[in-house]
């Protein structure tokens, strides 16, 4: 299992591979993506309703948060990649967003500014997940949502996130993902208790196994553009979820 640091720098490298590279593992992410944010979307529909105010951290090139724009929201995206952001800009078709270059552990903004706070694929990508949990806590007002996506730290989870992807995509960054980094369900959800807010779902997220699109891409070594994604009962490996702040 590795001890060495994460590489966080090829996001700068992507430019508009974020849509349309098939041979690296963005085109994972960007499956990922469709399945849970209509989860997403829907949720906060439930919950709280629409015209929220929602942050969305570490938001890449903006899968999500150029969606949650479409359905009316007020959205704040946040990263440290400015190519990133710049595709963002680019791709949202609302011109609604406000992109921030921003450190995650630097915000801002006044406590109980947001009614959602999303950090999707970003928890295991620092060294101090539970401090961005404290922050939106504090930045949640009362009854908001705070969804995440990460990775279960375990043999199963290294073998499939870290050296399967490594395997099976070519053109996977060295120390995309790093072990060490990886969170348990349990750890996750003590850090939202401590922080004051509850976990209110937890859902498994992995590829459709069984289906033509997975094994072509197993095959081809290309993301076929129709794999798909789906919430399982098992978080084996990643997993996704909401809290609520109480």
């Amino acid at each position: 299992m590795e001890s060495t640091r994460i590489n966080n720098t090829f996001y700068e490298e992507l430019k508009e591979a974020w849509y349309d590279e098939s041979s690296h593992p963005i085109a994972l992410l960007r499956a990922e993506n469709a399945a849970r944010n209509p989860w997403i979307v829907e949720l906060i529909s439930n919950r709280i309703g629409r015209s929220c105010d929602i942050l969305d951290i570490g938001c890449g090139a903006g899968f999500l948060t150029n969606t949650l724009a479409l359905d009316g929201h007020r959205v704040t995206g946040i990263d440290l990649s400015a190519q990133s952001l710049e595709v963002a800009r680019k791709k949202d078709p609302t011109k609604t967003v406000r992109y921030l270059e921003l450190d995650a552990f630097a915000l801002p903004f006044a406590d109980q500014s947001f009614d959602v706070i999303c950090a999707m694929d970003f928890l295991e990508h620092i060294e101090l997940p539970g401090q961005i949990i404290r922050d939106a806590a504090r930045l949640l007002r009362p009854n908001g949502l705070f969804f995440f996506h990460t990775f279960n730290r375990n043999v199963w989870s290294y073998l499939i996130v870290i050296k399967g992807v490594e395997w099976c995509v070519p053109n996977t960054p060295p120390n995309m993902h790093v072990y060490s980094y990886f969170i348990k369900p349990s750890e996750l959800k003590n850090w939202c208790e401590e922080s004051g807010i509850a976990i209110k779902e937890m859902h498994g997220l992995s590829p459709h196994l069984s289906s033509a699109a997975f094994w072509k891409s197993l095959l081809t070594r290309k993301v076929d553009p129709r794999l798909q994604f789906r919430f399982t009962s098992s978080l084996k490996t990643g997993y996704v979820g909401v809290a609520q702040k109480l």
